[in-house]
C-alpha cells in the first residue's frame, strides 16, 4: 500500500469490521471498490490483518524462561491462563506480576508472545483466556470476535480479580500486581482499574469509560493513544480530563502519525516500529515503577 490515503481508508474499514462487528462480505465488497479489484482488496486485507505466522519474536522454548498453559476454575468459571517467568538460578529477586489482556481475538500466539516478552522484562507474566467460560480462544478469529461480543464483562472482571488475589500470594511475587492490555483488553484495564483489584495498569489503544468513572479508579494509569485512532480518542480525550480533574495519577501519551494497534508487529500495515518501542520502555518502567520491591 503506497497510497497513505489508500492506506489509511483501508485501516479504517478494516476497524470497522473488526469492532462494530460487521459481516467478511461487507468487508470484501468495500475494499473491492476501494481497490479495483478482489485480487487486490484481498491484498489489503491480509496486509492489514494479523498473521499468526509472524507471532513469535521470543520462542516459547526459550531457555531462559519457563512457560506454560494452564487451566482450573476461577469465580466458580473455567478458567485458562498462559504463565512466563524466568528460570532464576539462586536467590531471585520478587517479581511483580503482570496480567496481559489480550484483543478482541482471544489469548493469541502473539498476546502469547507479548508475556514472554514481559517474563525477559522480569515480571511474572500471565495472560488470562478472558474467552475461558466459552470453551476458550477458538483458532478462528473471526469466530473469536464474535465469542468476545457476548463475554459476562462482570465475571471477566471477576475472574481477573481472581487472578491477581492468587498471584499476590505466590513466592517469587512482590505482592503487587499489574495489568496491561491491549485494544479490547486495554478498555478492560480501564475498567479494572475502576472496579478495583490491581496495582497499576497500562491501556493500549483502549476505548475509555464513561468521564463519571474516573473518580472510582484505584489505580494509577499509563494510556497510550495512536493520532489516527480516531474512534478511540472520542472515549480518551474525555477521560484524560476527567482523570485529571480528579486528581488521579496517570500518564498519556498519543503518538503521531500512528494506527490503531500500532504494537502489533503480525500486521503489516499497522505496526510501527519506533513508536512501539518507545511505548514499551514506557510500560515496562512504569510497571517497574509500581510493582517492584
Amino acid at each position: 500500500m503506497t497510497d497513505p490515503s489508500l492506506r489509511d481508508r483501508a485501516v479504517q474499514l478494516y476497524d470497522a469490521f473488526t469492532h462494530e462487528h460487521r459481516d467478511r462480505r461487507t468487508l470484501l465488497r468495500q475494499m473491492t471498490a476501494l481497490a479495483g479489484s478482489a485480487v487486490a482488496a484481498e491484498a489489503l486485507i491480509t496486509g492489514i490483518a494479523a498473521s499468526p505466522a509472524a507471532a513469535t519474536i521470543i520462542d516459547p522454548a526459550d531457555p531462559r524462561l519457563m512457560t506454560e498453559m494452564r487451566t482450573g476454575t476461577q469465580a466458580g468459571k473455567p478458567a485458562r491462563a498462559y504463565v512466563a517467568m524466568l528460570k532464576d538460578t539462586g536467590k531471585a529477586p520478587k517479581r511483580g506480576v503482570v496480567l496481559v489482556i489480550h484483543e478482541n481475538r482471544g489469548l493469541t500466539p502473539h498476546i502469547q508472545d507479548v508475556t514472554r516478552r514481559l517474563a525477559l522484562d522480569g515480571f511474572l507474566a500471565v495472560a488470562p483466556d478472558l474467552l475461558a467460560p466459552q470453551g476458550g480462544t477458538p483458532a478462528d478469529e473471526d469466530k473469536a470476535r464474535e465469542l468476545i461480543g457476548t463475554v459476562d464483562y462482570d465475571l471477566a472482571l471477576a475472574q481477573a480479580r481472581a487472578f491477581a488475589d492468587e498471584l499476590r500470594t505466590l513466592p517469587q511475587s512482590s505482592g503487587k500486581v499489574g495489568m496491561i492490555g491491549f485494544c479490547w483488553g486495554g478498555a478492560f484495564v480501564n475498567r479494572m482499574a475502576v472496579a478495583g483489584g490491581i496495582d497499576a495498569g497500562v491501556s493500549y489503544y483502549g476505548p475509555a469509560p464513561a468521564p463519571a468513572e474516573a473518580t472510582r479508579v484505584s489505580a494509577p494509569l499509563l494510556l497510550q493513544y495512536a493520532e489516527k485512532d480516531t474512534r478511540v480518542a472520542q472515549t480518551g480525550e474525555p477521560w484524560i480530563a476527567a482523570l485529571k480533574a480528579a486528581g488521579k495519577p496517570f500518564q498519556a501519551f498519543t503518538y503521531p502519525g500512528v494506527d490503531h494497534a500500532f504494537n502489533n508487529d503480525t500486521s503489516a500495515a499497522r505496526y510501527d516500529k519506533a513508536t512501539a518501542d518507545l511505548a514499551w520502555q514506557r510500560s515496562t518502567a512504569f510497571l517497574h515503577r509500581y510493582l517492584d520491591r
